[in-house]
């Protein structure tokens, strides 16, 4: 089943062209990489995919449904792209608990479980400003997988990991597609891509390029 389908997506700010006629189809229940370096078109990609940018030309399809057309957003999706924002007074917890209030569609059982499972304690007392990089990188991923989305976009998920958290985000994100979860990952860091995912790309000026067929055993 195609999880994403996208046609000749072009996007072009002042005259550049950050991406140019991307033309990708995307299978449920796989794991995408897409490698490239910085400015190559990696997160506009995945703004695309996800409805925070209105392309120039063509069309991005998610679960049969046209982005900016059909809907908005991916109906079901769980997402990180450069900056996390949460609330700086709050716990983990708490930040957590009010944005799943928003659907309402899990239990605070369910939040201290992503929680746990990105390796922080959901008990933990201390407001989020005082969080190092590398717990609020974790509580990113705990936001991204804790309503068990059937979409999860993660740009650079292992930024400010140590190994010790690196090695649990790998974990989480394999689990994530046993469950039937369409997994894609942006990432300057190869091994990442290598590692973890069935299918891999490089990004370059804006274009697309397969780098290879399935990559991983099933």
């Amino acid at each position: 089943m195609k999880a994403i389908e996208i046609r000749h997506l072009t996007k072009t700010i002042g005259g550049r062209h950050i991406l140019r006629d991307v033309n990708l189809e995307i299978e449920s229940g796989k794991i995408y990489g897409f490698h490239g370096r910085n400015g190559s078109g990696k997160t506009m990609l995945f703004r695309a995919i996800c409805g925070l940018i209105k392309p120039t030309e063509g069309e991005v399809i998610v679960f049969g449904k046209r982005i900016g057309k059909d809907v908005s957003f991916p109906e079901s999706l769980g997402l990180i792209i450069e900056n996390i924002g949460f609330w700086n007074q709050w716990t983990g917890f708490q930040n957590l608990k009010f944005l799943a209030s928003i659907k309402n569609i899990i239990d605070d059982g369910e939040i201290k479980n992503a929680i746990k499972r990105v390796g922080l304690d959901p008990d933990d007392i201390r407001p989020y400003k005082k969080y190092s990089l590398g717990m609020k990188q974790r509580l990113g991923i705990a936001q991204a997988i804790m309503e068990r989305p059937q979409l999860i976009v993660l740009d650079e998920p292992t930024n400010a990991l140590d190994e010790d958290g690196v090695n649990i985000v790998r974990k989480i994100l394999l689990e994530e597609k046993e469950r039937g979860a369409t997994v894609l990952i942006a990432s300057h860091i190869k091994e990442d891509i290598d590692i973890l995912c069935d299918y891999k790309y490089k990004v370059d000026d804006g274009k697309i390029y397969d780098a290879g067929s399935e990559i991983r055993d099933e």
